[in-house]
C-alpha cells in the first residue's frame, strides 16, 4: 500500500536574474523586483510580486522582511487578495527570508575572498627568470628605453623613461607625480596613456571625471601604492585638493554625518590611505601651480622632428607596416618588469654632497624630488644591489650607487632647467623658436606682425608671450622709424644655454665631490 503524503515543497531561489530573482513554491510563486540589498544587514526591505500557481491575480507590495509587524499585516492581505491559507503565505515567507538571508551572506563571503585574492597575472618561473635576468643586465636602463618605443611609445626618449620611472615609484614610500604639459593636440595624453599601458592594471586607477567627494569612499587601502591617471586636471578640478593631500600628506580623513540602525545621529571618519602616484595632462601650467609645485613637470617636445617621427609611424601603421604584435610582447614584458620589483627600502650614502643649482625656484620641494628621483632610479636596479640590513632594526635596504645618481642626473637635467626658469614652458618655448628664428635669418630685431606670420601664432597669444617677456626683462621694446611699428629685440641671446650650463657644471661638481670622498 501507498500513502501519497501531500508534503510542502519549494524550488530552490533562483537568482540567475540579478534584477528579478525568483520563488516558486507548490502553491505561490513570488518574485523579488530589483533583487535585494547587499549593504544593509540590519534589513531585508524587497519589491515583491506574488501570485497563485496557475492564476492571474497578481499582487505587488514593498515590505521589510524582518519587520514582523509589518509581516503579519502582510501574511493577512496575501490570504484576502489570493485566496490562499494564512499558514501557507507565512510559512512561504519565511522559507523566501531564509533562502534569501543565505544567499546574501554567501554573497558577501565570496566578495571577501575575492578582495582577499591576490589580483593580477602570476608569473611562471620561467617568465620571472627572463624578467629577473632583464633588470640583472648593464645598461638597463637604456634597455627600458628600448623596449618602451618598442612597446609603441614614439620619440620623447627622455620623457618616456623619466614617466615610467615615476610610475615605478608608486611602489616605494615617497612615490613621485608628474604632469605633462603642452599645446593642445600634441601628445599629452597620448604620451600618458602609452606609458601608462607598461603598468599592470591592477596597479592603476584611470579618471576622467570624478565628484569632489569621490575619492574619500574609496575602501581604506584600495588606493596604497596606486598610479592615478588623470586625462585632463580641467575635468578633475573637483578633486585637486583630496589629491594634494594624498600627495602630501599620504592620507585623507573626512567626517561626515552618519545615522546608525537606531537612528541615532554621530560622526564618523573616513579615512582613505595612500601613498599614491598621480599623474596628469593640462595646457595650463599657472592655473595649477600648487599640484605643478609636487610634481615633475614633463614639457612634451613640440619640434618639427617630433613631428616627423609621428607622421612617419602613422604612414607605416596606415600602410600595415607596423608589427602590433611586437609591440604588445615589448608592453606585456614591460608590465612583468613591474611585478617583480618588491617593496624595499633605499638609502642614498651619497646624499649630503648633492647640492641643486642656487637658480631652482621653491629649492626645498625641488631638492626633496631630486633625491627621490635618484632612489627610484636605485629601486628600479634593485637586482643589481646587495640587500643589506639595519643593524637596529633588521630592515632590509638597498644603496644607492654613484652610477644611479650620475644617470639620474642625465634625465633630471631638463626638469631642473625648467624649475630654473621664471618663465611658463608655453612662452620659453616660444622664446627659443623665436632666437631659432633670427639666428636663421641673421636678424636681432622683430616686429610682431612677422613673427606671427612665420612662426604662425595668434595675435592673443603673441601678445602674451611678450608681456611676459617684457616683464620678465627677456625682450625689450624699441621704436623703428618714424611713422612705423615697435621692434623688439632679445636682450641676452644666451641667457638659457648659460643657465643650463650653470646647472650641468653644479650637478657635475657634486659628483666630483662624491668620487674624491669615495
Amino acid at each position: 500500500m501507498i500513502i501519497l503524503v501531500d508534503i510542502y515543497i519549494h524550488i530552490m531561489l533562483d537568482t540567475t536574474n540579478p534584477n528579478h530573482y525568483t520563488f516558486t513554491t507548490r502553491h505561490i510563486e513570488i518574485g523579488i523586483l530589483g533583487g535585494i540589498k547587499m549593504n544593509k544587514l540590519e534589513s531585508m526591505r524587497v519589491t515583491l510580486s506574488l501570485k497563485k500557481i496557475k492564476d492571474e491575480n497578481i499582487l505587488r507590495h514593498s515590505v521589510d522582511l524582518y519587520n514582523d509587524t509589518m509581516i503579519e499585516k502582510f501574511v493577512r492581505k496575501v490570504a484576502e487578495r489570493l485566496e490562499i491559507g494564512t499558514s501557507v503565505v507565512r510559512k512561504t515567507l519565511q522559507e523566501l527570508t531564509s533562502d534569501l538571508e543565505n544567499y546574501r551572506i554567501e554573497q558577501l563571503e565570496k566578495e571577501k575572498l575575492e578582495q582577499a585574492a591576490p589580483t593580477g597575472k602570476i608569473l611562471s618561473t620561467k617568465e620571472k627568470q627572463a624578467v629577473e635576468k632583464f633588470l640583472k643586465s648593464k645598461d638597463v636602463l637604456k634597455k627600458t628605453n628600448e623596449l618602451i618605443g618598442k612597446s609603441g611609445v614614439i620619440g620623447e626618449e627622455v620623457n618616456r623613461l623619466l614617466m615610467y620611472l615615476i610610475f615605478t615609484s608608486r611602489k616605494t614610500s615617497n612615490p613621485l607625480h608628474c604632469i605633462s604639459l603642452g599645446s593642445s593636440g600634441v601628445g599629452k595624453t597620448h604620451l600618458q596613456s602609452k606609458v601608462a599601458e607598461l603598468i599592470p592594471h591592477e596597479n592603476k586607477v584611470e579618471i576622467t571625471v570624478l565628484s569632489a567627494n569621490a575619492f574619500y569612499y574609496f575602501n581604506r587601502t584600495e588606493l596604497q601604492h596606486k598610479l592615478i591617471l588623470i586625462e585632463d586636471l580641467d575635468g578633475a578640478e573637483s578633486v585637486l585638493y583630496p589629491l594634494r593631500e594624498l600627495q602630501s600628506k599620504k592620507r585623507i580623513t573626512k567626517t561626515v554625518v552618519h545615522k546608525d540602525r537606531k537612528g541615532s545621529t554621530k560622526t564618523i571618519h573616513l579615512t582613505v590611505e595612500g601613498p599614491v602616484s598621480v599623474a596628469g595632462c593640462t595646457t595650463q601650467e599657472s592655473i595649477y601651480e600648487d599640484n605643478s609645485n609636487r610634481s615633475f613637470l614633463l614639457y612634451i617636445d613640440e619640434s618639427a622632428e617630433q613631428d616627423k617621427k609621428i607622421m612617419d609611424y602613422q604612414r607605416l601603421l596606415s600602410a600595415g607596416q607596423i608589427d602590433k604584435h611586437n609591440e604588445l610582447m615589448a608592453a606585456r614584458f614591460l608590465r612583468d618588469v613591474q611585478r617583480v620589483l618588491k617593496p624595499i627600502k633605499v638609502v642614498n650614502p651619497y646624499a649630503m654632497y648633492l647640492d641643486l643649482p642656487q637658480s631652482v625656484f621653491k629649492p626645498r620641494r625641488t631638492n626633496a624630488h631630486y633625491l627621490q628621483f635618484i632612489e627610484a632610479v636605485t629601486f628600479y636596479k634593485q637586482y643589481q644591489r646587495e640587500e643589506k640590513y639595519n643593524e637596529q632594526t633588521g630592515e632590509a635596504y638597498i644603496e644607492t650607487t654613484i652610477e644611479d645618481i650620475k644617470e639620474a642626473n642625465e634625465l633630471i637635467i631638463e626638469v631642473l632647467l625648467r624649475k630654473s626658469d621664471s618663465l611658463t614652458g608655453a612662452c620659453r618655448n616660444y622664446l627659443e623658436k623665436l632666437k631659432l628664428y633670427l639666428s636663421t635669418h641673421n636678424q636681432t630685431t622683430f616686429i610682431n606682425s612677422e613673427i606671427r606670420r612665420n612662426l604662425r601664432v595668434k595675435q592673443t597669444t603673441l601678445q602674451r608671450y611678450h608681456n611676459q617677456l617684457l616683464m620678465e626683462g627677456y625682450i625689450r621694446k624699441t621704436k623703428g622709424k618714424k611713422g612705423q611699428t615697435y621692434h623688439y629685440e632679445i636682450i641676452d641671446i644666451n641667457e638659457y644655454k648659460d643657465l643650463k650650463t650653470q646647472i650641468d657644471q653644479s650637478l657635475d661638481t657634486c659628483l666630483t665631490q662624491i668620487n674624491l670622498s669615495a
